[in-house]
């Protein structure tokens, strides 16, 4: 282990290290790099955003070449539902057309760096070298171009960190830089999941220490981030990966299950260095107060000056996929989306929380709401126009599949059209359904218009109690006005202009913005069933 400390007044050049044993020498070249002008002052993600999260190995492989590595434990196989399917970062650069086309301004993929694993590598979690690009992906340098690729596009790149567990195929696995390294003394002991132990003021200590510090797999040793080596040389990592790869984010896997003092500390520190950079923390919780805590320090958290700029938001993204497959009622339907984000007095920034309609984890939402087009039109029209960050997963826009209940392997199968000789292709609408291309299109249109919505990006967010299956909300900036209508009846919907006079502040007519046809808003006026309306109303009154 070697701790290199570098002067402010240093200049960019090789750092020639000689490590000397008891019978042999060897060198290390370290590159010392110049920071770019302005990393610092580098800008993250917002809600101005709409994120695609893929899976690089099921989304397009652009280099045959490299889906066998020799001296890799796996190699590619398609026929195989859970090995490798060979998508890569060259696949993933000749789609960025596509991608920018959709609407997408940030781009989530997977973890990128080596998972040198004998199964499942492709999901790219059990990490086994930090500083590495998965070479079945491409190299460290392909990286780096993708990213500044996907930049020149107008799409800023999120890496996927996880800073809490390392693949059991890591050397520290087998020979740990300090004793206390891995938890539990590089023993499996595993995790129960206990999300609220960290919350609870009723939790023992006992509970705590589990969900922290136990490992989540027995493929994946639990970092005890505890051990102030370790701490300091994940928090470095972090930052050379931002300023090596020019990132736009960091979306930090099983957040909570890391050590607290260490999340503190590993914040402050990216933070410090870029004030105004974007880490969002994956909270897998359906409990608004355990997400809310991360975000906005908690009283247990002792001596914390602020918590993560942003949480995935599985509150009220679980309430949009339920909300969608039941009957209206108070609490049920519209109801349990309008509920949730009354909870929103919890959050320290409830517009820097990321929703989304689906990942990588969950069952695909189009099979979830029963495989109809309507239905998922009324989640990415919430999705998209919602107080949040807005994130989807790749191929909802060609109506993908999967299983209702989770599996994994149902709901990552391999985008069409990633792979030489496929039949269909989302990339180019051959074979494509009319059902498909029909909702492709209109989620290309919702996302361009989103991206230059001022309204979106910055609006001020109102919504009235939804009624016999009706849900209205607001969103309003100097520039713009829109209103949002969900009619989730079979029959339309009637208007009243009279109980949301304060949302439209005398605005008498609008612009469909899907359609582009004018929109008269006197009592009466009829909005489609099962659907959602989004109108932009015109000033002045008007």
């Amino acid at each position: 282990m070697v701790d290199l400390r570098i002067d402010a007044a240093a200049t960019p050049g090789d750092i020639v290290l000689r490590l000397r044993g008891s019978t042999a020498e060897r060198v290390v070249v370290v590159p010392l790099a110049a920071r770019r002008p302005g990393s610092a002052a580098r800008e993250g993600f917002g809600p101005r955003d709409a994120i695609l999260n893929l899976m690089p190995d099921r989304f397009a492989d652009g280099d045959p070449g490299n889906d066998r590595v020799p001296g890799m434990r796996e190699a590619a196989d398609r026929k195989n539902p859970g090995a490798r399917h060979g998508g890569d970062l060259a696949g993933m650069s000749a789609a960025l057309d596509y991608i920018a086309g959709m609407g997408f301004t940030m781009v989530w993929p997977t973890p990128v760096l080596e998972n040198d694993q004998p199964a499942f590598s492709y999901h790219g979690y059990a990490i086994t070298d930090l500083y590495r690009v998965d070479p079945r992906f491409g190299s460290n340098e392909d990286y780096r171009d993708f990213v500044a690729k996907a930049r020149a596009k107008g799409i800023g790149i999120i890496q996927d960190i996880v800073p809490n567990h390392i693949g059991h195929h890591h050397p520290w696995a087998a020979d740990p830089p300090t004793p206390g390294w891995i938890s539990n003394g590089n023993r499996f002991v595993e995790t129960h999941h206990g999300r609220t132990a960290v919350t609870d003021p009723y939790a023992p200590a006992v509970d705590r220490e589990n969900f922290q510090h136990g490992w989540f797999h027995p493929t994946m040793p639990d970092l005890d981030q505890r051990d102030p080596v370790l701490a300091r040389y994940l928090e470095q990592n972090a930052i050379w990966w931002i300023e090596y790869a020019d990132l736009s984010g960091l979306r930090v896997d099983t957040y909570g299950y890391s050590d607290t003092a260490f999340l503190q500390g590993w914040v402050r520190a990216i933070l410090a260095e870029y004030p105004r950079f974007t880490i969002v923390g994956e909270e897998w919780s359906a409990n608004p107060a355990v997400v809310a805590h991360w975000q906005a320090p908690g009283r247990d958290w002792s001596g914390s000056t602020r918590g993560t700029p942003s949480l995935m938001d599985f509150p009220l993204s679980e309430a949009i996929r339920k909300a969608l497959t039941e009957p209206e009622g108070f609490t049920t339907g519209m109801g349990r989306i309008h509920e949730m984000l009354g909870n929103d007095r919890l959050y320290a920034a409830p517009s820097r929380l990321v929703v989304f309609e689906g990942n990588h984890d969950k069952p695909r939402i189009f099979s979830v709401l029963g495989e109809d087009p309507a239905a998922l039109r009324i989640a990415l029209g919430l999705v998209a126009t919602l107080p949040r960050i807005a994130q989807f997963y790749y191929g909802t826009e060609v109506l993908m599949t999967s299983t209702v209940e989770r599996d994994d392997l149902a709901a990552r199968r391999d985008f069409p059209g990633g792979w030489p000789g496929d039949a269909v292709s989302a990339f180019t609408g051959a074979g494509l359904s009319k059902a498909q291309r029909d909702l492709q299109d209109w989620m290309r249109r919702l996302l361009r218009w989103r991206a230059g919505s001022p309204a979106i990006a910055t609006g001020r967010f109102l919504h009235y109690q939804p009624r016999q299956g009706a849900y209205v909300y607001f969103r309003r900036a100097p520039e713009q006005a829109v209103m949002v209508v969900v009619n989730r009846n079979d029959a339309p919907l009637a208007f009243d202009r009279t109980r949301f006079a304060e949302g439209l502040q005398g605005a008498r007519t609008g612009t469909d913005v899907m359609t582009g046809a004018p929109i008269d808003l006197a009592d009466g006026a009829r909005f489609p069933p099962q659907s959602i309306t989004l109108v932009v109303l015109a000033p002045d009154g008007g």
